[in-house]
């Protein structure tokens, strides 16, 4: 019976709470203000954090979770070709003959050398922004993922002679072509004629945001010969172990054998770079969770400057209704139920607060998400916490004005005007 009462006392309490905010809506709205902000911050970014997340997994599982990289220099944000550290411009290029090595490694199931470029794609007058082009071979759908959806990849022949012939990404091919065949038909990339082959659908990737898209892939040995490539940020080796031998295994064999082919001493460091998939998640985990580390520090704020105008607020509705509070008193209410009368009522408005917050927020997630082409759900976990935690500022926050409506003598709060 008591656990009834108490169910029934909260629901009154609330009721009273939402006739509270229907008498003095502008002052109860500018209250919560604070509060809608903070957790609407805090959804916006927790949606656009989660669908980044999982666009980083995803392509993680395209590209296969056993691929890494052997990279001059290694580097989370680009450095200057032309004004490079001493301890980068020591290192050698990588070359196709060190990926030819690698190759023929028993652990290694596939290795090549890939380039990419930046140029324009063009065609009878229209053109496109600049797209990312890959120097690669005919397995680069193996390692990337994605479809051939008609034509064909390259043949060995036109790979070893550094043939002028692309596949393009179709949606950059229907941007030029509108609704001819491109199959066939000359192209020009940076400026150079190349030949239609085949038209390729890659998998939706984080790595290439608006405007950066994988547009085009060549043959390595004609982007190598007809184009400029910057050897210290954009020339790679992609490198896959064979079934059944560990990423681990495939990166100490690859070590070896380039520190065979580069004559390093048993003391000399390694003059080149390995990048797993692991690796790569890591980095981006990392800078999404400082991005979201600021957020909550400044969603935060917005929730401290919430709570204290919650307690303002209730500091003032006390005053107003003291008289209310004597007549409850002198009808045998006691401390304790002023004192959850008032808490109900600031988490009641607080609440309130955070069911605002938490729909604009995922409103506001959503909207920047289909922006940047990232499909995201709601972050289910982070919706519950942030109500919880709306209606928790309330109870901190309504301590104060709380005790001192349950504080008050109910003879001098009868006689208030």
């Amino acid at each position: 019976m008591m656990r009834l009462f108490s169910l029934d006392q909260a629901r009154e309490n609330v009721g009273i709470a939402v006739d509270a905010l229907r008498v003095s809506k502008l002052r109860s709205g500018l209250t919560i203000l604070g509060v809608v902000i903070g957790v609407a911050t805090v959804m916006t970014m927790a949606t656009i954090v989660k669908g980044i997340r999982d666009q980083i997994l995803n392509t993680i599982k395209v590209a296969g979770p056993t691929t890494f990289y052997v990279m001059k220099i290694f580097s989370t944000t680009p450095v200057n070709p032309d004004q490079l550290p001493a301890y980068i411009r020591i290192r050698p290029n990588l070359t196709d003959a060190e990926a030819q090595r690698l190759q023929q490694l028993p652990q290694i199931g596939y290795a090549a050398i890939w380039s990419q470029i930046q140029a324009r794609l063009s065609y009878g007058g229209t053109r496109t922004r600049e797209i990312i082009v890959f120097g690669a071979d005919d397995r680069y759908q193996e390692v990337q993922g994605g479809e051939l959806i008609a034509g064909r990849w390259f043949t060995k022949a036109e790979l070893k002679s550094g043939a002028p012939v692309v596949v393009l990404q179709q949606r950059h091919a229907r941007q030029v072509f509108g609704q001819l065949n491109p199959l066939e038909k000359q192209v020009q990339i940076g400026g150079r004629p190349v030949q239609v082959v085949g038209l390729y659908q890659e998998p939706e990737n984080i790595f290439a945001p608006s405007g950066q898209e994988v547009g085009a892939i060549m043959p390595f040995e004609f982007t190598d010969h007809a184009y400029h490539i910057d050897k210290t940020n954009a020339l790679f080796i992609s490198v896959k172990p064979k079934p059944g031998v560990s990423v681990t295994d495939a990166e100490d064999a690859v070590t070896v054998a380039l520190r065979e082919m580069r004559h390093l001493r048993p003391a000399d460091r390694n003059n080149f770079d390995l990048l797993s998939q692991d690796q790569i998640l890591n980095v981006f985990m990392s800078i999404t969770d400082v991005f979201f580390l600021v957020m909550i520090v400044l969603a935060s704020v917005a929730l401290m400057v919430g709570g204290i105008g919650v307690m303002a607020i209730m500091m003032v509705s006390v005053t107003a209704r003291t008289r209310e509070i004597g007549i409850r008193k002198a009808l045998g209410a006691t401390r304790r139920d002023i004192l959850f009368q008032f808490l109900i009522e600031a988490a009641t408005l607080t609440g309130i607060g955070g069911v605002l917050g938490v729909a604009l927020g995922l409103a506001a997630g959503r909207g920047v998400t289909m922006l940047m082409n990232v499909p995201a759900d709601a972050p289910l976990l982070q919706t519950a916490i942030a109500v919880a935690v709306s209606v928790g500022i309330g109870l901190v926050f309504g301590v104060l004005p709380a005790r001192r409506a349950a504080k008050l003598d109910p003879i001098e709060a009868l006689r208030y005007e």
